[in-house]
């Protein structure tokens, strides 16, 4: 059964977040990254459209085949075949890979399945794992979180997994104590 969207973000709202996130990781100088599979860098096109945005992001890696994947996140093709693409364990290990080979202090990632093809039963269309990986003193702290959406449209999937991002990243900037 598909879930009702209650909240539909205009592009005016994700320049909104993407704006706030810039100002918050300024304000605790904090380098932040993305990994990138079914928005296609929209994440890191959102952040970037924001002026200053250089400060705080460092860059993104599109991911979208599982071989950039395995060579650019350093995900282990074990763990794509055991689990899918979309998956949490692939969703941590590229939030993860982010953080490593970028050098920041967080990274998000999102997988997922925005449609309007490539649904299973078990992994409808509107199915997106977001994962996020934090760099505390000498661990990483990971996050993951799975999202529905349902079928509304590969547009409107992808909108929500970037206002999503946006706002995880911000969250975990407030919970997390950066300090450089």
């Amino acid at each position: 059964m598909t879930q009702p969207i209650l909240y539909q973000p205009t592009l005016k709202d994700i320049f909104t977040e993407a704006a706030n996130l810039i100002a918050l990781g300024k304000s605790k100088n904090v380098k932040i990254a993305t990994a990138e599979s079914c928005t296609g860098g929209l994440i890191g096109a959102a952040i970037t459209a924001i002026d200053g945005s250089s400060s705080v992001f460092k860059g993104g890696i599109i991911a979208y085949e599982n071989a950039v994947k395995t060579s650019l996140l350093d995900i282990k093709p074990n763990l794509i075949i055991e689990f899918g693409a979309v998956s949490e364990p692939v969703c941590i290990a590229m939030a993860k890979g982010a953080l490593k080979a970028l050098e920041v202090d967080l990274a998000v990632s999102v997988t997922g399945i925005a449609g309007p093809k490539g649904g299973t039963i078990n992994k409808p269309v509107g199915t997106v794992w977001m994962g996020l990986a934090v760099q505390h003193q000498n661990e990483v702290i990971t996050k993951s979180h799975l999202y529905n959406f349902g079928t509304i449209g590969r547009n409107k999937v992808r909108d929500l997994t970037v206002y999503s991002a946006l706002k995880t990243l911000q969250t975990a900037i407030y919970e997390s104590e950066f300090s450089h």
